[in-house]
C-alpha cells in the first residue's frame, strides 16, 4: 500500500530526507512572508511516552533548533495525570482527570468510551477550531481504545475533524491499522510504505500542500517513543553505547515511599539492568525519526510561505522512568521523571531563544489554542488557561499560576498475578521478578508548588492514607518523604488546597 494515498509518488524515506536536508541546509529559520493572515495556523506534535527528566530531548537536535531556539523552551512543563489515556483527554478537553473521567487506558475506564464520545469529544479544542473555519487535521495515536469494535470501530470520527487518520489501538511502528476518515487501511511490515513515524509525516506534507489557502489545525501524534520501539532501519544503530543514567533516584529503593515502591527489589537484577538499558537505547532510536518529522513538516511550511504564521508546539503525553527507585520501565508514578514533559512553541510574536519557568500544564495547550484563534476560553468548561500571553511577554510572571493538580487512578488485576501470585490480587504491569508499575490502590491526588515554595505534596487513596511530600529545592530527586518530620500546619495547609483542587472546576481550577 503506498504512503501517499493522497496523491503523489515519492517514497517515505526519500521525500523525508529531501526536505530535512533542504530545511537544514538553509540554516536558521527565517522567512519572508507572504502576507499577514488573519487567524494562526497551529501545529501540535505530539510523542508518547518522551521524558524531559532522564534526557529523553538529547536526539531532538534539529527540533530543539528549529523550534526551541527559534521560540521558547518551558522548563517547568507537566502533566497532570502520568498515564496514556487519560492525559490525552486532558490534552483534548483542557480539563483535570476528575472532570472528563477519563480513569485509565481501558474502555471501562472511560477510554474512548460511549460516554467519552457522546459528552466529552464534543467539547475538544478541535470542535471549537472547526466551527472558526480551522481545516483540522489528525494523524497517529489518539486514545489508547479508539477503533474498538464495541464503541464504533474505524468508522467512528472524533468530532471536530475534517481530515482523519487515527491510528487503531495503542502505538505500533508496524502492522497496524489505521481509520482514514472512517475507512479502514491496514498496513504491514515495509518500512518505505508502512513505518508509522515516516507515513504520519508524510501524510501531512501532502495536507500542507492540498490546504495551504486555509487557517489550519494540525496534530501530529507520533508512536515514538513507546514501545515496542521499533526503529527506522537507518537508526537501528544509535546510540550503541549509550545507558540508562544512574543519576539521582536510580536503583535507589523507595524506603519511605508507598507500599507499591516499596516492593520494588534493590538492587535490581542485572537481567532487569540489562533491559531497561536497551529500552532507553531504543527509546532515542525512534525519536530520531520524530526528530526527521519536525525538519520535514517545519520545511514544508517555509517552502509554502507559511511557516512564520504557523504556532508549532511540541511536546508529550507524559515522562517515563527507567530503574528509579528500582522500578524497571513504565509511567504512572507521581514523581518528577513521570510528570515533567518537554514542551517547545515557536510562532508569530515569540521571541527566539526564550526560556520560561512558568508552571504549564497540558491542560493550557487547548486554551492557548482557542485563544490563538480568537475563542473566549471563559466561555468554555476547560480547566486551563491560555499560556499565549506568557509567550507574547503580555502577562507578568506574578499574575501567572503557582501550584497545580496532578492526580492518578492505579489500575488492578481481580486475581492473582501469575507472575506474582506473592503479591496477591490488586497489582497489574508485573515484571518476572515481581515487581509491579501498578495497583488498584497506587490512586493518588499531589499538589504541586513552585513558588513561593518548591514542594509536592500527594494523598493516597488506600486504608493507610498514606502521604508524601517532599522538598523540591534540597530534594530534587525526591529520596526522602518528610510526611512526618515536616510542620503539621503546613500538612493541613496542603491538604486544604487539594481538597479545593480535587474539586475544582472551569474558573476555580485557574484561580
Amino acid at each position: 500500500m503506498s504512503a501517499l494515498s493522497m496523491g503523489g509518488s515519492l517514497s517515505g524515506g526519500t521525500l523525508l530526507c529531501f526536505l530535512t536536508a533542504c530545511l537544514l541546509a538553509m540554516g536558521p529559520v527565517v522567512e519572508a512572508g507572504r502576507g499577514r493572515r488573519e487567524r494562526h495556523n497551529i501545529l501540535l506534535i505530539l510523542t508518547d511516552d518522551q521524558d524531559l527528566v532522564l534526557g529523553g530531548m538529547t536526539p531532538m537536535k534539529k527540533t530543539q533548533v528549529l523550534i526551541g531556539q527559534s521560540g521558547a523552551s518551558f522548563a517547568n512543563a507537566f502533566a497532570v495525570t502520568p498515564l496514556c489515556c487519560p492525559s490525552r483527554s486532558s490534552i483534548l478537553t483542557g480539563c483535570y482527570p476528575h472532570n472528563h473521567l477519563v480513569r485509565n487506558n481501558s474502555l471501562d475506564g472511560n477510554c474512548s468510551s460511549q460516554d467519552w464520545q457522546k459528552f466529552q469529544e464534543p467539547f475538544t479544542f478541535p470542535v471549537y477550531l472547526q466551527k472558526q473555519g480551522y481545516q483540522t487535521f489528525y494523524a497517529g495515536k489518539y486514545l489508547n481504545q479508539y477503533g474498538d469494535p464495541k464503541v464504533g470501530g474505524v468508522q467512528h470520527i472524533p468530532m471536530g475533524w475534517n481530515y482523519w487518520l487515527g491510528l487503531v489501538g495503542n502505538s505500533k511502528y508496524y502492522n497496524y491499522t489505521l481509520s482514514a476518515n472512517g475507512r479502514e487501511e491496514k498496513h504491514g511490515d515495509h518500512y518505505e510504505e508502512d513505518y508509522l513515524t515516516d507515513l504520519l509525516t508524510n501524510r501531512s506534507l501532502e495536507f500542507l500542500q492540498k490546504n495551504s489557502h486555509l487557517p489550519f489545525l494540525m496534530v501530529l501524534a507520533t508512536p515514538a517513543s513507546h514501545s515496542p520501539w521499533t526503529a527506522a532501519p537507518h537508526y537501528k544503530s544509535a546510540y550503541s553505547t549509550i545507558k540508562a543514567p544512574r543519576t539521582g533516584s536510580f536503583n535507589v529503593h523507595g524506603k519511605d515511599k508507598h507500599w507499591l515502591l516499596r516492593q520494588a527489589k534493590t538492587p535490581m537484577s542485572n537481567t532487569s539492568i540489562e533491559f531497561l538499558d536497551n529500552a532507553y537505547r531504543e527509546r532515542w532510536q525512534t525519536l530520531l525519526s520524530v526528530d526527521d518529522m519536525v525538519a520535514a513538516v517545519l520545511g514544508q511550511l517555509k517552502s509554502l510561505g507559511l511557516l512564520s504564521s504557523t504556532y508549532v508546539f511540541y511536546t508529550s503525553d507524559h515522562g517515563y522512568h527507567v530503574g528509579q527507585f528500582s522500578l524497571p520501565i513504565d509511567k504512572r508514578q507521581l514523581y518528577e521523571f513521570d510528570i515533567r514533559v518537554p514542551l517547545l512553541v515557536r510562532g508569530p510574536g515569540i521571541n527566539p531563544n526564550q526560556t520560561r519557568l512558568e508552571p504549564i500544564l497540558n491542560i493550557d495547550l487547548g486554551p492557548t489554542f482557542l485563544d490563538i484563534a480568537g475563542i473566549n476560553v471563559s466561555q468554555t468548561h476547560m480547566d486551563g488557561q491560555s499560556f499565549l500571553p506568557l509567550l507574547m511577554n503580555k502577562t507578568r510572571n506574578s499574575s501567572w499560576r503557582s501550584d497545580f493538580l496532578v492526580e492518578y487512578t492505579g489500575e488492578g488485576s481481580g486475581g492473582r498475578d501469575p507472575t506474582c501470585p506473592s503479591l496477591g490480587p490488586g497489582v497489574s504491569h508485573c515484571f518476572p521478578d515481581c515487581v509491579c508499575e501498578d495497583a488498584f490502590n497506587n490512586t493518588y491526588a499531589c499538589v504541586r508548588t513552585l513558588s513561593p515554595s518548591n514542594l509536592q505534596y500527594c494523598e493516597f487513596a488506600d486504608t493507610e492514607a498514606f502521604v508524601e511530600v517532599y522538598n523540591m529545592t534540597s530534594d530534587p530527586h525526591q529520596l526522602l518523604n518528610i510526611a512526618k518530620t515536616v510542620d503539621p500546619s503546613l500538612l493541613e495547609q496542603m491538604n486544604q488546597r487539594l481538597i479545593k483542587f480535587q474539586a475544582c472546576s472551569g474558573a476555580s481550577c485557574r484561580s
